[in-house]
């Protein structure tokens, strides 16, 4: 399973998830995560799927096709994974 670290959280947002993960009876680890699934589920938009990790393969081959390189999803995944840790 991947894991998320969130910094830069407002203070009222921690509190509030604090009290929502008490009245579920969860921590607050489970409660965020509860809350992400939910967002993620009710997530309808074609983009959300497009630009997942697990669809890049075939969104790679569906442009490429036989003419792609034998790492081109590779490659993408790891630019992306070098952006998001500059941000």
């Amino acid at each position: 399973m991947a894991v998320l670290n969130i910094r830069n959280l407002p203070d009222w947002v921690h509190a509030r998830l604090r009290v929502r993960a008490a009245r579920a009876g969860r921590s607050m680890e489970a409660e965020a995560r509860a809350i992400l699934a939910e967002a993620c589920a009710s997530d309808q938009s074609g983009d959300a799927l497009l630009l997942s990790t697990l669809a890049l393969p075939g969104w790679v081959d569906s442009i490429f096709g036989p003419h792609q390189g034998s790492r081109v999803a590779d490659e993408l995944i790891e630019e992306r994974r070098a952006e998001a840790a500059r941000e």
